[in-house]
């Protein structure tokens, strides 16, 4: 079992690198910006869910929110996205969810993300028999401890690892990682 841990994380390092070298290719400058970050990882300008996603991802990405990437923050995204533990994934999905930053999550807020992952996911494989706003329901009818209306990080963290469907469903976009290895490399 350790063999193949360790063959699995030299994958993932081997496919970091590839990821690096793509970036000191497109970005010389030492600046991914936003539509380079969209081209690099093959997303069409004619998908307008796609383009919200890696949009959404892009900024979370962005920690100094000076609308680019530098080397620092693309490594560190994909280590998070390769290589990250659960705790992470769920705390930076939390924070894709969050777009006022305020640290709680609203309705509002919730049921953005999940209309652009079922667009993207669901309508795609037929998974989900669910609207994105049955989805918003039931998220917060299992996480949302206080009926407050709002979920924290600590009610998301517990409510995902504590119920299965919530967190197969936050893997869809928790677990970037297929999408990330199928995108990357589709440069024009």
């Amino acid at each position: 079992m350790g063999q193949e841990e360790s063959h699995s994380e030299e994958m993932n390092l081997v496919q970091i690198q590839d990821l690096c070298i793509i970036f000191m290719k497109e970005c010389p400058s030492g600046a991914l910006h936003l539509h380079e970050f969209k081209r690099i990882f093959g997303v069409p300008s004619s998908s307008e869910e796609e383009s919200l996603y890696i949009e959404t991802l892009f900024h979370s990405f962005d920690t100094n929110q000076d609308n680019a990437l530098d080397f620092i923050e693309y490594v560190a995204a994909l280590n998070l996205i390769l290589r990250g533990n659960i705790e992470d994934r769920l705390k930076w999905s939390f924070k894709l969810y969050d777009k006022d930053g305020n640290g709680r999550l609203d309705r509002h807020e919730v049921k953005l993300i999940i209309k652009i992952l079922h667009k993207i996911k669901f309508q795609k494989t037929n998974v989900s028999s669910m609207t994105p706003s049955q989805i918003c329901d039931r998220i917060f009818e299992l996480v949302d401890q206080n009926a407050d209306g709002q979920i924290t990080l600590s009610e998301f963290m517990e409510g995902a690892q504590k119920d299965e469907w919530l967190m197969n469903l936050l893997k869809l976009d928790v677990d970037a990682k297929g999408w990330v290895i199928q995108n990357c490399g589709k440069t024009s």
